[in-house]
């Protein structure tokens, strides 16, 4: 009897040993799947792309193109970007100014200024513009113009000439002294600028807006360095 309890001991024995090398086993073989937090896998994934006007108004309009549009030697011209403030009264939530000077031998005299503003929704922003343009009609000529799905109205002065333009959600003016000496009409060099600017302000749109026509192929050639 003693002997067949031994027997039965290791037997038992035998078995949990044999059990717990199949459980250590498939533990070994079974991989547990990793778990991320929701802000790990935000972190994880390509940042989305910012909707928004942009930080760099070369982004729209760089230095060497508005120097090359104006005839202007290659580097003679500078750019400065202007982060203006948001006004909930009219419901614009952002706004950028851009000027553009010579620089170089004889520099420092504005080239153009550009001004964007961006508003919640695109009746803010063609009732903001419809104000601005009411007001400035009282003072020089001025006429409307249609850039494809985009309304402006040009106002020439004796100083400058000015286009303001509505587009989507988005108001540009845009100002050409007189000194700046642009070839061709002024109002027609406006045009032309606004038509190149127009399809990139579109694209940063939260909803793009249709597209404007496309700008005249008869752009001044870039003047020689020197």
């Amino acid at each position: 009897m003693r002997w067949g309890a031994v027997v039965s001991a290791m037997a038992v024995t035998l078995t949990a040993v044999l059990l717990t090398g199949c459980a250590r086993g498939n533990a070994e073989e079974t991989t547990p799947l990793p778990t991320f937090s929701a802000a790990e896998s935000a972190a994880a994934g390509a940042a989305a792309p910012r909707i928004g006007l942009p930080e760099d108004c070369a982004t729209f309009l760089s230095p060497d193109d508005l120097g090359a549009i104006f005839a202007r030697p290659v580097g003679s011209t500078a750019m400065r970007t202007i982060k203006g403030l948001a006004e909930p009264t009219v419901k614009r939530t952002e706004r950028v100014g851009c000027r553009y000077t010579a620089s170089g031998r004889g520099g420092g005299n504005t080239l153009l200024d550009m001004n964007l503003g961006r508003y919640a929704d695109a009746d803010a922003a063609a009732r903001q513009w419809q104000l601005n343009t009411n007001a400035e009609r009282s003072d020089g000529q001025s006429r409307d113009l249609a850039l494809g799905t985009a309304r402006a109205v040009a106002i020439e002065r004796r100083a400058e000439t000015v286009l303001a333009v509505v587009y989507g959600v988005d108001t540009l003016t845009f100002v050409l002294p007189t000194s700046a000496r642009a070839p061709g009409p002024p109002v027609d060099r406006l045009v032309d600028l606004a038509l190149r600017v127009l399809p990139a302000d579109g694209a940063s749109q939260p909803t793009h807006p249709d597209p404007p026509a496309p700008p005249p192929t008869d752009t001044a050639p870039m003047a020689a360095a020197g």
